[in-house]
């Protein structure tokens, strides 16, 4: 392999395992926080969520399919080989999660902060958006860790 592919390779690697390395721990810290119950640790695990999806979850999923559509030009494979489609598809499924998710937690943010500035219990709005924000998080989880599975693997499978 070329210099060039080694560097993007490690790139991709790395920018893949801050994507789900982060999403998995901001949504153990903002779930475990939740199940407390305490609003102004609500608040705050909500306010540190929404930032830390915006700097690496939103930074390391532009760069993977970036990077992974660099690493495939340059080794040469057909972006059409079966492997590489179901990553497509796993990717967009995460990505569909993950959007609706980040305006989730934009609304349990606020609502949390209200809660916490009245010194009022979380309403049942921010209990909704927590179940469907739960919901959405394992589809994007298990697509993401076969996406892994498949990086690794590669045509192995097929």
């Amino acid at each position: 392999m070329s210099e060039p592919y080694l560097w993007i390779k490690w790139i991709h690697f790395l920018s893949g395992m801050l994507l789900f390395g982060t999403g998995l721990g901001t949504a153990f810290h903002m779930y475990a926080t939740h199940l407390r119950g305490n609003v102004a640790a609500v608040a705050a695990a909500a306010r540190n969520t929404v930032l830390a999806d915006w700097l690496f979850i939103a930074t390391s999923g532009f760069i993977q399919p970036a990077s992974g559509l660099v690493m495939i030009h340059l080794s040469g494979l057909d972006y059409l080989e079966s492997w590489l489609v179901a990553t497509y598809v796993l990717y967009v499924i995460a990505a569909g999660c993950w959007i609706r998710v980040v305006f989730l937690q934009y609304r349990m943010r606020a609502l949390a902060d209200v809660a916490l500035a009245c010194a009022d219990p979380l309403p049942p709005e921010y209990y909704s958006a927590m179940r469907l924000w739960f919901a959405l998080g394992w589809p994007a989880f298990v697509a993401l860790l076969i996406v892994l599975v498949l990086m690794v693997m590669k045509p192995a499978l097929w």
